[in-house]
């Protein structure tokens, strides 16, 4: 079957509704946004729950500036940040842990974190949320 007969027929057999079970996106395809209470950053989004069937991790890769960061705050996004580059560090709860690249943190929800890179060169840090159940 061609391919967009394929689609096509997938569509109808689905109400209109047409799901994917996975999705790929290159360094070029990732969208800048404005993330509250964040300073001299880039944050751009990799993937969104609705990118795949049944989704509900929303991922990221924010590029701070040195001196750069996040102001501190909660929400309800259980969370992971892994650096990926340069040097973050993050508070939770009040305490200061260091991040160099390599290291992660994995935090629940509601919990008080701020971050700042405290590097002498940008840091990118790669953010995993996953929102709570509906």
């Amino acid at each position: 079957m061609e391919n967009s007969a394929f689609i096509k027929f997938i569509k109808i057999l689905f109400k209109g509704e047409f799901y994917m079970s996975y999705k790929v996106t290159h360094a070029n395809e990732a969208y800048v946004y404005e993330a509250a209470g964040h300073y001299d950053v880039r944050t751009t989004r990799l993937h969104d729950p609705q990118d795949v069937n049944e989704g509900q991790l929303i991922m990221g890769l924010s590029h701070f500036l040195p001196g750069g960061g996040l102001e501190e705050n909660t929400n309800a996004l259980e969370f992971i940040y892994y650096v990926a580059k340069g040097e973050m560090t993050v508070t939770v709860e009040g305490k200061d842990v260091v991040l160099k690249a390599g290291d992660s943190i994995h935090c629940g929800p509601n919990t008080k974190k701020a971050a700042k890179n405290t590097g002498i060169c940008a840091a990118e840090m790669l953010v995993v949320l996953l929102p709570p159940k509906k």
